[in-house]
């Protein structure tokens, strides 16, 4: 397996700043409420299909399975209802999409209220967002430079944006996501609702929604179980938005994307202890957090300001389970300081198990314990390390162990390191090379923190822009049937250079580095994902429930219907099996409330 650190071996200095992956030239437009054009489709359709398309627009429900190309004609049975299940609580969606042979400006697409039948109201629970296309590539060899040329590029329709209506192109596809939120007040019963589609000239037409709400409520995000860990990029945001980092406006900026992460219930905060620990692998390199001053007289000292304010910021959003600091051993095994006597900043090489190593980590590690016993921090803070080798991991934690034992660590494993150190307590292996089932076992009774993690050398599942829709929901549910407290992935927002329009990058699949748009746009991607922690923290509740009412039978049946998401491969029946398990969750659900 070639892991991210083999391949940057080979990047050379400065060439990010050199190339550029989109289409455009143009400043891109961010802001919310703003429309702006998308790239022309490099796969060219021979139009064949729309001669047989009549005059009109056209609206269909589809599945929320399907990516739909932008250029061909959809070859679909028309469908005006489509039936949701949900419970209090949850988010559901549908997928609607609109075709017409000619052009259409300023088509709007609204839900209204939902009502039962003797008329009692939901309320206006649904909203409509149109899909945007970004260019996408395809998988490839995974891991590894590439460039535009190289892979067959497409369109792929991924953002939800907040426009209130959109001009509709002659011959071509717009899809559009329908997401109903349940009120955790809601009665159960069955609701319906029309799905509006409403052309600025013509008559409107109407789909019908009908949803079944179960007599079971889903837990708020911060209580779920389930360990999600997405890794947070602040830089990002302050280039996109223009700000400079750390300031005022850049937290204004982070506000709605990091609530977005929140509610998808996020356990992990992402920290830096020093210089960008990925040696910039991002288009963004990873400001400071923590300012390392050599003082005139030798002697140490640790500006933690914006260490805190980030914490505390993100705290405030209701992400406080673990604070993750990267990395004891960065890429490049750099510290970068502060020299008082110059006032300037010096970078040192400081490989672990070098004199230099210990002599600048030990006395930082000694002081950061120091302040985060102030704050009260301590026990929900690790010390984490990604995808090193056996021997730096092991010369690190041996460091730690001597210098601050009171922390604890954190890493993504790739050698089986989990092995060596029984008790780190947060552990993420990659999907494609799970967790041995005793230590997984073991790890789990001990109260210790396991999960998978997904990135660009594994094909199934991922969340890359190309990816079928129903791998991000997946995810839930394989993480169940595996026995993973949750999931890892590397970037959720590590933006490209113009994410909107283009979601290629230098070195990894289309989409790898972000699953979030600028200015909180949500994604395919990122309403699949929430679908299937949903499902995995329904499932725990399920099962609690026929546990207590000794209904062997059905917990049996749920469990088998899970145990064939225990597969890592892409396989024949997958999507079947999924929803089939889906299916049958929820009619258990019913019934256990009747």
């Amino acid at each position: 397996m070639i892991t991210k650190r083999q391949i940057y071996r080979f990047i050379c200095a400065g060439f990010y700043s050199c190339i550029s992956l989109t289409m455009f030239s143009q400043q891109p437009q961010w802001n919310k409420g703003q429309s702006f054009i998308e790239a022309p489709d490099p796969v060219v359709s021979d139009g064949q299909r729309w001669l047989s398309v009549k005059p009109g627009l056209h609206a269909s429900f589809v599945s929320v399975d399907k990516r739909f190309p932008k250029s061909v004609a959809p070859d679909i049975p028309v469908e005006k209802e489509v039936r949701l299940v949900g419970w209090r609580g949850e988010r559901v969606s549908a997928q609607v999409l609109l075709w017409t042979t000619d052009s259409m400006p300023g088509v709007k697409v609204q839900v209204t209220d939902a009502v039962a039948p003797g008329g009692k109201k939901l309320g206006s629970v649904g909203y409509a967002r149109f899909e945007r296309y970004v260019i996408t590539d395809t998988y490839g060899p995974g891991c590894g430079w590439r460039k535009p040329g190289d892979f067959p590029a497409s369109l792929s329709p991924d953002m939800l944006d907040d426009l209130s209506a959109f001009n509709l192109e002659r011959k071509k596809v717009r899809p559009v996501w329908i997401t109903i939120e349940i009120p955790r007040t809601a009665g159960k019963g069955i609701y319906t609702a029309k799905v509006a589609v409403i052309p600025a000239i013509g008559k409107k037409q109407e789909l019908d929604v009908t949803l079944n709400v179960i007599d079971l409520v889903l837990p708020e995000p911060q209580a779920w179980t389930f360990h999600l860990d997405q890794w947070q990029h602040p830089s990002a945001i302050a280039r996109v938005n223009k700000v400079a980092a750390w300031s005022v406006e850049h937290f204004k900026a982070m506000e709605p994307q990091m609530r977005m992460l929140a509610n998808l219930g996020q356990k992990v905060i992402t920290a830096t202890l020093n210089k960008d620990p990925w040696h910039v692998q991002t288009l963004d390199p990873y400001e400071d957090m923590i300012i390392w001053t050599k003082e005139k007289n030798g002697r140490w000292s640790y500006d933690y300001r914006v260490f805190d304010k980030w914490v505390s910021f993100m705290m405030g959003l209701g992400i406080k389970k673990m604070i993750n600091c990267y990395s004891i051993v960065p890429w490049n095994n750099e510290i970068h300081y502060k020299d008082a006597a110059t006032g300037k900043f010096v970078d040192v090489v400081a490989k672990p198990g070098t004199p230099a190593f210990t002599q600048m980590w030990e006395p930082f590690l000694k002081d950061f314990v120091r302040h985060l016993q102030q704050k009260g921090w301590l026990e929900i803070t690790n010390i984490a390390l990604d995808e090193r080798n056996k021997e730096e991991m092991g010369l690190a934690f041996d460091l730690i162990e001597k210098a601050s034992p009171a922390l604890s660590v954190s890493y993504a494993d790739n050698q089986k390191t989990y092995q060596r150190y029984p008790n780190s307590r947060d552990v993420s292996t990659a999907v494609q090379h799970p967790i041995d089932s005793k230590d997984l076992a073991d790890r789990t009774a001990r109260g210790l923190n396991t999960t998978f993690y997904v990135y660009c050398g594994n094909n199934f599942p991922n969340q890359f822009t190309f990816s079928d829709p129903a791998e991000s929901a997946y995810m839930g549910w394989y993480a169940m049937a595996a026995g993973y407290n949750g999931v890892l992935r590397w970037a959720f927002n590590s933006w490209v250079e113009n994410p909107l329009v283009d979601s290629r990058f230098r070195t990894w699949p289309a989409g790898d580095t972000y699953i979030v748009y600028p200015q909180a746009r949500s994604s395919i991607r990122y309403e699949r994902l929430l679908e299937g922690i949903q499902d995995y923290e329904k499932i725990r509740i399920v099962k609690r429930l026929l546990v207590q009412k000794k209904d062997q039978a059905r917990l049996d049946a749920l469990n088998a219907a899970i145990t064939k998401l225990d597969n890592n491969k892409r396989h024949d029946g997958w999507n079947s099996d999924l929803n089939a398990a889906k299916r049958l969750l929820n009619e258990i659900s019913a019934s256990l409330v009747k």
